[in-house]
Parts: structure tokens; sequence; C-alpha cells
């Protein structure tokens, strides 16, 4: 096996439903690898039976080389898990929780004592440790849930979709709390979300589910490629005529061409359409008031792979 973690041809039926299928994929150590996929696509699934909460109907994963199935406690106490709805007890203190799912990892005594108080400063819940779970905002029970799951110091770490319903500065906030964990401290990431800029900030590579089937992998680039790197270019001009129309639909790199309130969306594979773009305008005897060019992104890939937004 050449990754940390590794499946090969995973499947999980329920009754007449198939929910994966024959998926394979691999994480390699240190890596931030995303997992994107529309509602009812199998991300849950898949994550259940990646976490050893449930064991595939056909196929095997990999940890290290070797079945996790056939080492579940070695497993268990490498990999921590950042459930969407939040696993904590809100009667009892963030301290308390910490002690809690520390003493379940079989850490005690002193060594149990300062992890507990160097997660309560690196998610910033010193001030309020003492307090009540259920007092706590929505960020700070993410952020509590982020540091249960690293109470054990695990390898591999499954993040399902961490920054749900939480404010900015509390999302920005883990949002570089995970980088930081991958890049300085080698940990490995499988990572969910419905916010594409989430995956696009954390990840080097992306797998995209649908329908229970990987449909595409990747990094942010090659995926983009999908789309034939079609670029878009806003030509904002200080009017509108016929003949500029026309002469931009002459430029043979030119796909598309539909007008602006202020111009025109042109559509090139051309990303260099600049010089082509100020000749015509001028030629037509209008004025370039502005340029804006985009390049596609990963939210446009994946509405043309799967037809439906993330969110759907």
């Amino acid at each position: 096996m050449s990754g940390l973690i590794e499946t090969e041809q995973v499947s999980k039926s329920f009754k007449s439903v198939q929910a994966v299928k024959d998926v394979g994929l691999y994480l390699k150590s240190g890596e931030s690898v995303g997992l994107l996929g529309p509602n009812g696509a199998g991300k849950s699934t898949l994550i259940d039976m990646l976490s050893s909460l449930s064991k595939p109907t056909k196929g095997s994963i990999f940890f290290n080389g070797k079945p996790i199935f056939s080492q579940l406690k070695a497993f268990r106490e490498k990999i921590g898990v950042v459930p969407q709805d939040l696993a904590l007890y809100e009667e009892l203190t963030a301290r308390e929780n910490l002690l809690f799912f520390g003493k379940a990892y079989k850490l005690n005594g002193a060594l149990l004592h300062d992890r507990v108080s160097e997660l309560l400063k690196m998610v910033e819940l010193e001030e309020r440790k003492n307090d009540q779970v259920k007092t706590y905002s929505g960020g700070m029970k993410r952020r509590l849930n982020l540091a249960i799951a690293l109470i054990h110091k695990p390898d591999f770490l499954i993040l399902d979709e961490p920054t749900v319903g939480i404010d900015p500065h509390s999302r920005r906030y883990l949002l570089d709390l995970i980088r930081t964990l991958q890049r300085e401290e080698g940990k490995t990431i499988l990572y969910t979300s419905h916010y594409m800029e989430e995956v696009e900030y954390l990840c080097d590579r992306i797998y995209i589910l649908d329908r229970g089937s990987i449909i595409a992998s990747g990094t942010n680039e090659e995926i983009k490629h999908i789309l034939n790197q079609e670029w878009t270019y806003e030509l904002l001009v200080n009017e509108k005529n016929e003949q500029l129309e026309d002469e931009l639909h002459s430029i043979e790199a030119v796909k598309s061409v539909n007008q602006l309130e202020r111009g025109y969306r042109v559509v090139s594979q051309d990303e260099g359409l600049f010089r082509s773009l100020l000749q015509v305008t001028e030629s037509a005897g209008v004025e370039v008031q502005g340029i804006k060019v985009e390049e596609p992104t990963l939210e446009d890939v994946f509405l043309h792979l799967t037809g439906r937004s993330l969110r759907d």
C-alpha cells in the first residue's frame, strides 16, 4: 500500500440501496485531502467506514499497509474524528470533557493534565475552561470538539463539516489551526465541507463523490482542467456597439460573447486574450474602462460534474 490510508474497491449496501460503490482513494502521510459531494452522495457512509464505525460490504481499507479491521485497537489509537454533530457533554466543563475523553484513551496523571492544558490553550478556551459547555457559543463548541479529537495525539484526522454554524472569527481560527496541524505537526487530514473555499484553502488534493462513486480526483488545478481551463473576461467599455460585438465573436480563441450592463462577458481558452481584446476595441473606436479575468473555480467544476451545487 502506498498511502497511510488507502481503500480498495470499497462498497457499502443497505438492503437494496448501494450507498458507496467501488471507491478507491488514498491519503499519504502528512497530506490534507478534501472529500466533496452533494447531500446524499455517500460521504457520511464512507466516513463511517474510514473511521472503523462500520465495515464495508465489499472491499478493504488499509492503514499503513494493513487492513484496519485486523488492527482495530492500534488504528483507533492513531485516528481522531471531528463529527458534524457535536460530541460533547454539555453539562460538563471544557476541562472535564477533555479529562473524560483523555481517560477513555487511557491517559492519566500529569501526562493527561498537561495535555488538557495544552489543548485548552491551543483552542483559546483557557479563560472559559471551568464553565459548562452549554454556556458556550457555537464557535467555542466547535473548537472544543476539535480539541477532544486531538487529546491522544492522533496521526490521522477526519474532519466532517467542522465549521458548520459558527461565526467568521471562529471559522477562520479553526481553518488556520487545522492548516498548522497538517503543515507543522504532519497530521494526515481528510476534510469534508459544504464550503468550497475551505477545501481550496486547506487541501492538497480533492476527491469528488457523487451517487456513491468517485467521479473526479486530483489537485485543485488538475480538477479545474476538467473544464479545459476556460477563462472568463469581463470587458468593461464606455459604449457597446454592433461592430465591437462582431469583432469579439471573430477572435479565433473566443468561445462565447454575452452582453453585460457595461460591456461584455467573453469566454476563451486563451489566458492571454488581453492584447486581442484591446485591438478589437480600438478598431471599433470604443474606450476600454477595465478588463477583469476569472479562471474556472472548483465550484464551476463541481456543478459541471454533478449538475448540483455543493449545498444541494
